[in-house]
């Protein structure tokens, strides 16, 4: 082949290829509609409040009853017998002075009821609705089209045109 035919066959191709590129260019068409799209998200919270309880308290029992209680107890007991049974005696005297001593002093303690504030915590769902995108139908060259955008285009939409021929 020839130095010509080469050349003649590389521009014939290249002419060819020129023909069947794309062509992208800009355009506007109209919007016929936007309408929002929702999602819903749970967020939730914590909450709390004040919660007031009931709370018993008993008088604290004192020790002074069955201190003196033994020591009556422990003098009344030394009184009886002699020897080693006066120790006994004084022995049992001491305990049982203070038995009886510490029942006499603290059988009258007095039970109060009264109202604590405790905090109360818990987690609540916290539902709310947020726009995900807008559902935008658009009229172009007589041809109706709709696409989800991140933003509402209003009245007109900026498009990109891409033309390319059939190749069979």
């Amino acid at each position: 082949m020839n130095s010509f035919a080469k050349t003649s066959l590389t521009l014939l191709c290249a002419g060819a290829a020129s023909l069947a590129q794309a062509v992208d260019f800009d355009d506007t068409a109209r919007v016929v509609s936007v309408a929002p799209q929702y999602e819903r998200v749970n967020q939730p919270r914590q909450e709390c409040y004040t919660e007031y309880v009931n709370v018993q308290t008993q008088q604290r029992n004192s020790l002074g009853g069955s201190i003196v209680g033994g020591v009556v107890g422990g003098l009344l007991g030394s009184q009886i017998g002699g020897g080693n049974g006066k120790t006994a005696a004084t022995a049992v005297g001491a305990i049982t002075g203070a038995i009886v001593g510490d029942r006499m002093d603290n059988q009258g303690n007095v039970v109060t009821t009264s109202q604590q504030p405790v905090n109360q915590c818990r987690i609540v769902d916290n539902w709310q609705q947020r726009t995900n995108g807008y559902l935008v139908t658009y009229e172009y060259r007589g041809i109706t089209q709709s696409a989800v955008m991140p933003y509402d285009p209003g009245q007109n939409l900026r498009l990109r045109v891409s033309l390319a021929p059939v190749l069979r």
